[in-house]
């Protein structure tokens, strides 16, 4: 019970934290790092002949294009207006977060189906989207294959080739996952502060919008939020539940965030921006829950 505690109060608290410290973002290239070690550590205790697609990953793959082009469709009809529509597109389309590996070893289910779902959610969607995104926003292009690479490349490449070397060399650091948890979570925890350090100097940098248009693109941001996440545990049906939710409501903001500042607007942008607090405050919400079950099952 107060080792839950903890955890909920440090989470809560990187959150107040960044929002309260904007200034931190200038930190936030230490981000990347820090999810090279959590995914290295995670990768120790993979079983890679466990990774192969399932029904469950097409059709979250489906949905993520259903979910995205709906968004955009809904609010262009009810509003009328670009702007939110565009940033409703830029929250659905978002593929698998690189981190959802990690938080789905933390909550305990299978890292190897999350790895399968965040490699073929990235690839299918990203390429892809040279064709969608000229009907969504009047233009786009091919570069956004070396975004991807260069997104992707590094962050997972790198631990995955540090993770074989020790498995191969040091065969009991298969066993580190689970001695390292707490070092992962504290991790987690200062990445938590920079996200939400980050998405407070976004959202307080961006002059001259008013704080109607704020409010309807973080209510549009957080209703996507609560669709992914509970289609996603529909879709996963009763052996992939939490892995299917966490597939389909963990986003990569970053390179969705990119991909508005660069072919829509800082406005458009706002949207995965809004989306980082959303599914990081459920990611809360569910770490609690599973140390809660824990310590009742003892």
């Amino acid at each position: 019970m107060f080792k839950s505690l903890i955890r909920t109060f440090a989470i809560v608290a990187a959150f107040i934290a960044g929002y309260l410290m904007p200034g931190l973002h200038v930190y936030s290239w230490t981000f990347k790092w820090m999810l090279i070690v959590m995914l290295f550590v995670t990768f120790l205790g993979i079983r890679f002949k466990r990774m192969k697609p399932e029904r469950t990953h097409w059709l979250l793959v489906g949905a993520n294009l259903l979910v995205a082009l709906a968004a955009w469709g809904v609010c262009r009809l009810i509003f009328g207006n670009g702007y939110l529509a565009e940033a409703a597109f830029f929250v659905g389309i978002m593929p698998t977060a690189t981190a959802a590996p990690v938080v789905m070893g933390l909550l305990g289910g299978s890292v190897e189906f999350m790895l399968t779902a965040l490699l073929l959610a990235n690839g299918i969607i990203c390429a892809l989207l040279p064709f969608i995104l000229p009907a969504v926003v009047g233009q786009g292009g091919f570069e956004i294959y070396l975004n991807v690479a260069g997104n992707i490349s590094l962050v997972m490449l790198l631990p995955l080739a540090l993770a074989l070397a020790a498995r191969r060399f040091y065969p009991r650091a298969i066993a580190w996952p689970r001695k390292l948890k707490d070092v992962t979570f504290g991790i987690w925890v200062v990445i938590l502060v920079l996200i939400a350090a980050n998405a407070s100097y976004d959202i307080s940098s961006r002059d001259g919008i008013s704080e109607r248009v704020l409010e309807q693109i973080g209510a549009v941001s957080l209703l996507i939020c609560g669709i992914n996440f509970g289609l996603g545990h529909l879709l996963g049906g009763r052996t992939r539940a939490a892995e299917g939710s966490q597939a389909l409501g963990q986003k990569n903001t970053t390179l969705s965030i990119y991909l508005a500042l660069t072919y829509a607007s800082p406005i458009a942008a706002l949207g995965p921006t809004f989306y980082v607090l959303w599914h990081n405050l459920w990611n809360a919400w569910q770490l609690y829950q599973a140390s809660e079950r824990k310590r009742r099952n003892g």
